[in-house]
C-alpha cells in the first residue's frame, strides 16, 4: 500500500458529487489516515469519507429506494411480465382502438395504436396532458392533449 501524506491523491466519497472520486488530501489525523480531502471533480473539502464503508451504505439505499419504489406501483403485479399485463388489458378491453396523436385526447382503459411503439392500454392519467400507457415490451409515459 502507498504511503499517504498531504497532497497525494486518495479515493474519498464526496459528500457533494454524492460518488466516489479522486481527493487530493489537505490535512492528516496521522500517518495512515487522512482528515481532510478535496474533491478534483467540484474542489469542494470535506472529511475524508473511506469509499469501501460507503459502498456497503449506499447498496443498502439502493435496496431500500428499490423496495419504496416497488411498493408505490402498487397497481402491478411484480409476478407477471409486461407483455403478459398487456395481453391481459388488450383482452379485456372491447372498445376500438384509437390513432395516437400528441393533440388527442385519452382516458384510463383506452388502447391506442402508436406509429412507433404499437398497440398499448393507457393504464394512468398522470397530469392534465401526459398518460401513463401499457405496450407489449414496457411502460410509456405519453404526452396527450397538446
Amino acid at each position: 500500500m502507498a504511503e499517504l501524506s498531504v497532497g497525494k491523491e486518495v479515493l474519498s466519497h464526496c459528500s457533494k458529487c454524492k460518488l466516489i472520486l479522486a481527493h487530493i488530501i489537505v490535512t492528516m489525523k496521522d500517518t495512515k489516515l487522512a482528515d481532510k480531502v478535496q474533491c478534483k471533480t467540484c474542489k469542494a473539502t470535506h472529511t475524508f469519507k473511506d469509499p469501501s464503508a460507503t459502498k456497503a451504505k449506499t447498496s443498502v439505499d439502493k435496496v431500500i429506494k428499490s423496495a419504496k419504489a416497488k411498493s408505490r406501483t402498487g397497481s402491478r403485479k411484480s409476478t407477471e411480465t409486461v407483455a403478459e399485463l398487456w395481453t391481459k388489458a388488450i383482452g379485456k378491453n372491447t372498445t376500438g382502438t384509437k390513432s395516437y396523436t400528441i393533440k388527442g385526447s385519452f382516458i384510463m382503459g383506452d388502447i391506442i395504436d402508436h406509429p412507433t411503439f404499437g398497440q398499448g392500454v393507457v393504464e394512468k392519467l398522470i397530469d392534465n396532458n401526459k398518460i401513463e400507457v401499457l405496450f407489449q415490451d414496457d411502460y410509456r409515459t405519453l404526452m396527450h392533449k397538446k
